[in-house]
């Protein structure tokens, strides 16, 4: 069975704190090291009152001090909202003292709204196309300095820090697959391009000094309870913020609710399955079906898990189910 890992956006609950999310996603953190997840990622998100990850470089060294192996990284950086040498600092700061467990996943999205973005950049002149640019840029900095060298990134240059490209379009899967790095899709919330992005990925893909072979991971909703009625409950939470933020009413995760899907509209319902198409939701049993089927689908070589639970106990033991589920798979294969 392929590698599991963990995407933790460091949810926010109703009735809840960042303070509180942060030290959530500490915890979380450990219990994923205990179980034998290999990664656990952070996102960036500005102006989203239920996510508390937005310095995400500052979250991950808060986890990665509390753990011992686990790999730890961003999943991602939206690199055009930062100049490329500061974020070479940042990771490989965290590289210097972590050696051989960061990564860094980087995206070309804005990861928030237009208001924040332009008070991130002060001008949004700095547009996605020059994300490639950008890219090459960030690479560079974390190659062995040489003598000379004019600018360099202190920490970052020559750190180890492992650079996944994101994507939710097929824009991503060729630029990984052009440079010879890993790629991620995200497929949690935005599966519309995924198989068409894993194709162009996988036939297009040229080996680098990064990496032999071509390596996909898709971002998958794992909620996982003891059953499938409490799965599909703790669900709703993630179904809840959805119909709030394409509303424009983005807030803290909700609490969840018994029959939340029978009360929408059929607009509504359709976004959500569109949108959340890529959810294993249920019991143990249930869970174990539906990752072996979305395994066998998409040929992925790695799954990282995500679950916007209100509870954090829940949450965790979403994660621990998932754990014992991945176990009895990789026996069976």
């Amino acid at each position: 069975m392929i590698p599991i890992s963990v995407l933790d956006l460091a949810p926010v609950p109703e009735g809840s704190d960042t303070g509180q999310a942060l030290h959530n996603a500490l915890d979380l953190a450990r219990h994923a090291e205990a179980a034998g997840y290999r990664r656990y990622w952070m996102a960036e998100h500005h102006n989203m009152p239920g996510i508390a990850s937005a310095a995400t470089a500052v979250a991950l060294a808060h986890v990665a001090a509390g753990t011992r192996r686990i790999r730890i990284g961003a999943g991602g950086i939206m690199l055009p909202n930062h100049a490329p040498l500061l974020i070479a600092e940042q990771f490989g700061t965290l590289a210097a003292l972590h050696p051989g467990r960061v990564d860094l996943g980087l995206g070309r999205a804005p990861g928030t709204d237009q208001v924040a973005a332009r008070a991130m950049r002060r001008n949004l002149t700095a547009d996605v196309d020059q994300f490639p640019q950008d890219v090459m840029e960030l690479l560079a900095y974390f190659r062995p300095a040489i003598p000379g060298q004019a600018l360099q990134a202190v920490p970052g240059a020559g750190e180890e820090v492992a650079v996944w490209i994101l994507g939710s379009s097929t824009f991503g899967a060729q630029l990984a697959a052009h440079l010879g790095l890993p790629y991620a899709f995200a497929s949690h919330f935005a599966p519309g391009q995924m198989m068409q992005a894993i194709q162009i990925y996988r036939e297009r893909f040229r080996p680098s000094e990064y990496l032999a072979a071509p390596r996909v991971m898709l971002g998958l909703n794992v909620f996982a309870a003891e059953t499938d009625a409490e799965a599909r409950r703790l669900f709703s939470s993630l179904q809840q913020a959805f119909v709030n933020l394409r509303s424009g009413r983005p807030g803290k995760l909700p609490r969840p609710v018994e029959g939340f899907e029978a009360s929408l509209d059929l607009r509504a319902r359709a976004t959500l399955d569109h949108a959340l198409a890529c959810s294993v939701v249920g019991g143990p049993e249930t869970v174990r079906h539906g990752i072996a089927e979305f395994v066998a689908r998409t040929g992925a070589d790695e799954l990282m898990v995500t679950a916007q639970i209100h509870d954090h106990a829940a949450r965790v033991r979403s994660f621990e189910i998932l754990a014992e589920v991945h176990a009895a798979l990789d026996a069976v294969a």
